[in-house]
């Protein structure tokens, strides 16, 4: 009987070991991302693409740096925008082919002269919610949808965009 009381803990330990595995350390993804800009009721579109790094800290919650880089014609005029950002990312690991998740991410939106009307380049605070789903390839690679509200603030007015990013996830190491 005391080998079995020893045996337990284990076996436990082994089980817990074995479901951790399934969560990688770290997530690199990238692709293509496309900005539905908002100014006062008129809106324009810019394409782009994106880039971000998560670290997952455990198998629900991670902290993602993400990067985007737009561009466009906006009234007859070439603009570029850039956004900065990081913050939590709450995933739910439950299915096999696919795992769903949510993300909150403070930062920078830095942006040409002429976007939403602005006189001069500058940076002003943006603010990034929203989430997705990366549907699993296999246990290293992921295609992942997103969809985002991104709000902005320049010309002392709030701009309420939407942001849609598809691309390759790219999986390392194990939690």
């Amino acid at each position: 009987m005391k080998r079995v009381m020893l045996l337990l803990p284990a076996v436990l330990m082994f089980c817990v070991t074995a479901q951790a595995q399934d969560v990688p350390r770290v997530e690199i993804a990238g692709g293509y991302s496309f900005l539905d800009a908002n100014v006062n009721g008129s809106s324009f579109h810019l394409n782009g693409g994106f880039g971000s790094a998560t670290e997952n800290l455990n198998s629900w919650i991670g902290g993602r740096l993400e990067i985007n880089a737009f561009s466009g014609i906006a009234s007859g005029r070439s603009v570029t925008a850039q956004t900065f950002t990081y913050g939590p990312v709450f995933a739910y690991r439950k299915y096999e082919r696919f795992t769903p998740y949510a993300h909150l991410q403070l930062g920078a939106i830095h942006a040409s002269q002429g976007f939403l009307g602005i006189s001069a380049s500058a940076s002003k605070f943006a603010m990034v919610g929203g989430g997705g789903a990366d549907y699993n390839i296999n246990p290293r690679v992921a295609i992942r949808v997103q969809a985002d509200y991104l709000m902005s603030r320049f010309l002392n007015l709030r701009q309420d965009n939407i942001q849609f990013s598809t691309g390759l996830v790219i999986r390392f190491g194990h939690r």
